[in-house]
Parts: structure tokens; C-alpha cells; sequence
């Protein structure tokens, strides 16, 4: 896909964030692994994301995400730190720890090297909200940086899908 439409799309996604959370007056967290910030960055593009965006936390290393996050060591240690049940419990510790209506999760393995047995490119996300926690699977074929951002564009374009927007 080309970088410029790419953008397009991105922004879109970003505006349609915004205008989803601002009209029906709801909050929004996250919590990232392989996506290093971006998401936040890109919540935060856009004028206005002080209104329903709480918080971003970057929790990198398997200790940030039970220390900070508050993740089970025994979900880690069954499913690793690349897993669906891995981005579940993020989301929802995130959402719970920020008090906010939604939450998004990321982690995965961008590359270049395999990681707990599991491919680069395995990428999960997660949104949480009060009635429930939905999951998605991700394999991006990318180099490392162009799954870094396919990732992110495609958590918050899977979080638009939840909102029903």
C-alpha cells in the first residue's frame, strides 16, 4: 500500500476515533507492547484528544507488563508475552487501572528475530470494555518499522470496528 494512502486511511481511522469518543462521551486508554507508543502518538495527532484519551502506557519487557499493568507472571509464563491472552489481560488491566470506558491493547513480535517460538509479524490486539474483551490476530509481513505501523493502524481500525462506528 502506499505510503500516502496509507495515510489517508490512518487518519480516518484517527478522526473517526475522535469523533466516536467526543460524541458519545467516552474515554479511552492504552496499553502497548510492540508498538512502542505509536498508537498514543497517533491518538494524539489530532487537536482535541485531551477530551477522551487518559492514557498510554508503553509496557515493554514481560516485568513493565506485570509490575505496571498488573499482568498474571502465570499468563505469561503459560502463553508468553506474544499472545492473545497477553493482550486480553493488558486491555483490560489498562481500562481498569484508568478508569476509562475503552481500552486497546497491543503485542507481538515485529521482528526480526523468532521470539518465544512465534514468527515475526505475529501481532495481537485487544479492546476491553465494560461488556467484554474482544481479540484479534495479526501476521504482518513487513520489515520490522512497516509492522510497527501496520500494527498500529490496524489496532485502532479494529477498536473503530468495536465502537460499531
Amino acid at each position: 500500500m502506499p505510503v500516502h494512502a496509507m495515510d489517508k486511511e490512518l487518519i480516518d481511522v484517527i478522526r473517526r476515533v475522535h469523533e466516536h469518543c467526543k460524541k458519545n462521551s467516552l474515554t479511552l486508554s492504552v496499553a502497548e507492547s510492540c508498538t512502542g507508543g505509536l498508537i498514543s502518538h497517533y491518538i494524539t495527532m489530532i487537536p482535541g484528544a485531551s477530551i477522551f484519551f487518559e492514557a498510554g502506557v508503553i509496557s515493554y519487557s514481560a516485568y513493565s507488563k506485570q509490575k505496571i499493568l498488573g499482568i498474571s507472571p502465570e499468563t505469561i509464563s503459560r502463553f508468553g508475552v506474544v499472545s492473545e491472552e497477553t493482550a486480553k489481560e493488558m486491555a483490560e488491566k489498562i481500562r481498569v487501572l484508568t478508569m476509562t470506558d475503552f481500552s486497546l491493547s497491543t503485542t507481538g513480535n515485529l521482528g526480526p528475530e523468532v521470539l518465544e517460538g512465534k514468527d515475526r509479524g505475529l501481532i495481537y490486539t485487544a479492546v476491553c470494555k465494560k461488556e467484554g474483551i474482544f481479540s484479534k490476530q495479526m501476521r504482518l509481513t513487513g520489515t520490522r518499522e512497516e509492522n510497527k505501523e501496520k500494527a498500529s493502524f490496524l489496532a485502532l481500525k479494529f477498536l473503530v470496528e468495536i465502537f460499531g462506528a
